[in-house]
């Protein structure tokens, strides 16, 4: 079950966030750069500002009825690139990686898509991290191409991602 993510559940969204990102980049960002990174792109004060802009949604995807995962979309200004005409970010998806294998990114990832099609965005994108090998071939499944690149910073550690698109219904 997907739910949205009230502002009384951004404590609780900022530990889903912080286990998630130190489970899935741990081994490769040095621990300095990521108590960085959780104290200020992480903090309680960015998510609430996130959480209260109008072209941001936040969502939880419950497994027994307890938060396992989570969803952030972008569309107009708050997407964190603008190389896409009337596009629909896919920013932030993860779940925890003891619920990991049991279609729940999945199901994630396609409800991002269904919201993207409701709005008639012409675009669907998103960023992947260039090493992510199992997440790239899973996107390029579902139709998504690359189109550009960025830097995504962690404190002193500076990765590279992809910036996967698809168009999702013919322009306006």
């Amino acid at each position: 079950m997907i739910v949205t993510v009230e502002k009384t559940d951004l404590p609780l969204l900022r530990e889903l966030e912080v286990q998630t990102y130190q489970e899935t980049f741990g081994d490769f960002i040095k621990e300095e750069d990521m108590e960085h990174y959780f104290a200020h792109d992480l903090s309680l004060e960015t998510l609430e500002k996130e959480w209260e802009n109008p072209e941001s949604a936040h969502y939880f995807i419950l497994h027994e009825g307890q938060p396992v995962g989570f969803l952030k979309v972008n569309w107009g200004e708050a997407q964190t690139e603008h190389e896409l005409e009337d596009a629909f970010e896919i920013q932030r998806i993860y779940v925890l990686k003891s619920h990991q294998g049991y279609g729940l990114g999945k199901t994630l990832f396609e409800f991002a898509l269904e919201k993207a099609v409701e709005g008639q965005f012409t675009w669907a994108w998103l960023g992947v991290w260039e090493k992510n090998f199992k997440a790239q071939k899973f996107y390029f499944k579902y139709g998504f191409e690359r189109f550009s690149e960025h830097e995504y910073v962690t404190g002193d550690t500076v990765d590279i991602d992809w910036l996967l698109k698809k168009r999702i219904r013919e322009e306006k």
